[in-house]
């Protein structure tokens, strides 16, 4: 695959700019939807584990692979479909189906119904994002693409808010199974206003491109060719496979960190389900969500002057939160600062940093991606993108921390410590995420230097 031309102060075709915000706001809202109810499991994994009798282990199968194997496996057929229909209407059913499906969750009597349930949220999720992600590049010209990816990136840190604030108190007072009812049943309302209010832009208006149409039909061999070429993008373009192989990384980590963090602070401070989901809402939303907003804008800002920034602004966060991170997992039940009559623990002093700058990756990324794809493969580049972050971040991660946890537990004798050093551990892979981004900058400038010189 080509890289796609990007065209200097292009307006999209055809859309007013307050139809642009509308859109963006809906598709947000979509995106919401889709984080509460994958990431409810967190707040909820205590009283499931209790009521149903489980391990670490499958809770993190529950968590990541349960959900993620399909989820990141079937994002790939649906965006080839993407690309050539109309990803208005995919958008909608996905909505509609794991709404329903995380209703249903709060029916398993068992490992294994409940197991059935997250596999078929996340074969509704499959249809959100690579869809997505393809109307909003079409939509935005790429001097702004980072900062519309990072608000519609907003959707995780407002899903998670949500999942936890509500998902924590509901458990308190009417039970887990109550929690999963209460969040997944308005989603159906929203897949209703997905379909009969937005409309499908016109593929590379953003960018002054002519619409791209394949006189190829779809078919499993036509397919298997678009996404065999979809992949060696990937990989061939080197700005691009260090962009995957950060945002890959520091979605392992968080993932983690997000299904895990809940019981993290249950078992090893002894801290309510009501305190943990009421701090922790407020961080991930409001300071986490301030975050995605601030790096996706200073990105866009700092890339007008030197193309690196794109990925640079994000190796800067990965780095710079390290030490919050250590300092967060090392740090036992230390005093409480006083503000008023209330006590807050320095654990969530920590965690303020901790939220802005780990949310600084998903904006630039996503914008990168769309920027170096052609319009008529960007929702297959999004979803194989999503592929192997969703498949090594989201199913491994909280499924390796789940192990890990267990195996300090019953072989190291931690007890519940072990949750403690396992999440340690894999956050010491921002380091690893930092470099990869580093170096993604290093080759969008080396591209730009052999464009220019041509």
């Amino acid at each position: 695959m080509a890289e796609a031309t990007m065209a200097k102060g292009a307006a999209p075709a055809r859309l007013s700019s307050g139809y642009r915000r509308y859109a963006l706001m809906v598709l947000v809202l979509g995106y919401t939807s889709s984080h509460v109810d994958r990431n409810i499991m967190g707040i909820l994994m205590e009283p499931i584990k209790a009521d149903l009798h489980l391990s670490d282990t499958q809770l993190g199968f529950l968590s990541g692979i349960a959900f993620a194997i399909f989820y990141a496996t079937l994002g790939i057929p649906i965006a080839l479909v993407a690309d050539r229909g109309n990803r208005r209407n995919i958008i909608a059913w996905a909505i509609a189906i794991w709404s329903g499906m995380t209703a249903v969750c709060g029916l398993a009597g068992n490992f294994w119904q409940l197991a059935l349930a997250r596999i078929g949220v996340g074969v509704g999720e499959a249809g959100s994002s690579p869809p997505s992600h393809s109307m909003i590049a079409d939509m935005y010209p790429p001097e702004e693409r980072a900062s519309a990816m990072a608000i519609y990136s907003l959707g995780v840190y407002f899903g998670v808010m949500i999942g936890f604030l509500v998902g924590g108190w509901v458990v308190v007072w009417y039970g887990w199974r109550a929690a999963f009812f209460v969040v997944g049943l308005p989603g159906v309302l929203l897949a209703l206003l997905v379909r009969f209010t937005l409309v499908e832009p016109e593929r590379g208006g953003a960018d002054g491109m002519a619409p791209e149409k394949s006189d190829k039909p779809l078919n499993f061999q036509t397919g298997v060719t678009i996404v065999k070429e979809g992949f060696h993008h990937l990989w061939h373009t080197v700005a691009v496979r260090h962009v995957v192989c950060g945002v890959t990384i520091t979605s392992f980590v968080g993932y983690g960190g997000v299904m895990w963090g809940p019981a993290y602070l249950i078992r090893t401070h002894g801290m309510s389900i009501g305190e943990v989901s009421s701090y922790l809402a407020l961080m991930v939303g409001i300071v986490g969500g301030l975050g995605a907003y601030i790096g996706g804008r200073l990105t866009d800002r700092l890339a007008a002057k030197d193309v690196r920034w794109n990925t640079w602004v994000v190796a800067w966060a990965k780095l710079a939160v390290v030490p919050f991170i250590v300092a967060f997992y090392l740090t036992g039940n230390w005093p409480v600062f006083h503000i008023g009559n209330h006590g807050v623990s320095i654990l969530w002093v920590l965690y303020v940093p901790i939220s802005f700058l780990g949310a600084f990756y998903l904006g630039p990324s996503f914008a990168m991606i769309q920027t170096l794809t052609p319009p008529a493969k960007r929702a297959l580049a999004s979803a194989m993108m999503l592929f192997i972050l969703n498949i090594i971040g989201l199913g491994f991660g909280p499924q390796f921390v789940g192990i890990l946890s267990d195996f300090f537990n019953h072989s190291m004798g931690m007890g519940n410590q072990s949750l403690r050093w396992a999440l340690f551990g894999t956050s010491l892979l921002n380091f690893w995420a930092a470099a990869h981004y580093f170096l993604a900058g290093h080759h969008l400038k080396k591209a730009s230097s052999e464009t220019k010189r041509a």
